[in-house]
């Protein structure tokens, strides 16, 4: 099974990453898949426009990557600029894509709605998407439930290109497991950079006890019972939790005499007990950029050995020469 997916290095990597991507990501590594892992910073001009800024972000989450247990010698992880072979795949595959399957996706609709400017980058984005998926021959894309529209247009592409030119397109099918949790912001929304209500992995201890606690609760007092299913503290709690761990927080809520407050330091000693080890681990790698430069080379080479002979395939099948 060939595995790929990306993150756009548009900000601080957060519990969302993790829980909801990163930890099925190191999974299939372990499981023997042939896997392809890419910093979008294509991707992410829709929404970072300074230079210094998006290249930090790119070095700095590939860093975020390895500390997290991609091991490098088992999966390709590489930055999307360093495939020459995806922007012009993605053009081709244009020429195959009915307006109204791109005016159709809701995502657009919703990043339009945050204020995004309306440019092409962020219209176009589900063909660029196809085309980083497509070009390393992916059979399946781990996404959340709001990118499985994506995926469906990247499968009517592959479709669409299929039916005109031969069957040389891999068409993937989209991976969304029951069990994988949808990680609440601090606000209740889902939680996103975009909406500026994260808990980052590798901010300063201080810091993210700050994020911690400035999750939204009710007016509750301490000796009311609470609603377990309807909290966002335990939802992040349960998160960290063994099933008998979530029994018994559980009981606590629904029994009385818990404070928000106790939740909140429960919270921020299970993430430091799971996550010091991953930052001390980042920390080290702040003073090896020799070592992530090589890695993100290595990536490439392994993602190009299978990009450029498909590329050359569809070239070919299109009517366009090969030099």
């Amino acid at each position: 099974m060939t595995i790929v997916s990306g993150i756009q290095p548009s900000g601080n990597l957060h519990l969302g990453n993790y829980f909801g991507a990163v930890q099925q990501f190191v999974q299939f590594i372990r499981e023997g898949h042939e896997c392809y892992y890419f910093l979008a910073n294509y991707h992410a001009l829709t929404s970072v426009r300074e230079p210094g800024r998006l290249l930090g972000l790119t070095r700095s989450t590939a860093a975020d990557y390895i500390a997290l247990g991609l091991d490098p010698e088992l999966a390709a992880i590489y930055v999307q600029s360093d495939l020459p072979e995806v922007c012009e795949l993605q053009w081709l595959l244009t020429t195959v894509t009915p307006m109204g399957l791109l005016e159709r996706c809701h995502a657009y609709k919703d990043k339009i709605a945050q204020g995004l400017s309306s440019d092409h980058g962020l219209f176009a984005y589900p063909v660029l998407q196809a085309a980083d998926i497509l070009i390393v021959r992916a059979n399946r894309v781990p996404v959340g439930q709001d990118q499985k529209q994506h995926i469906e247009v990247t499968r009517d592409i592959a479709g669409s290109f299929n039916h005109l030119y031969g069957e040389l397109l891999t068409v993937p099918e989209a991976y969304i497991p029951e069990s994988v949790a949808v990680v609440p912001g601090r606000d209740g929304r889902k939680m996103s950079k975009s909406y500026n209500n994260t808990i980052e992995l590798f901010a300063p201890e201080e810091e993210v006890r700050q994020q911690i606690f400035s999750i939204v609760t009710d007016s509750a007092s301490l000796k009311e019972p609470k609603d377990p299913d309807r909290s966002m503290l335990y939802a992040v709690l349960k998160l960290f939790c063994t099933e008998e761990e979530r029994e018994y927080w559980r009981d606590r809520f629904t029994s009385g005499g818990l404070g928000y407050r106790e939740v909140k330091e429960a919270i921020f000693d299970l993430y430091m007990r799971r996550f010091e080890p991953v930052r001390a681990r980042r920390r080290e790698l702040e003073s090896q950029p020799e070592y992530i430069a090589e890695v993100l080379r290595r990536g490439a080479e392994r993602a190009r050995r299978v990009a450029a002979p498909l590329l050359r395939e569809v070239r070919a099948a299109m009517g366009i020469p090969n030099r």
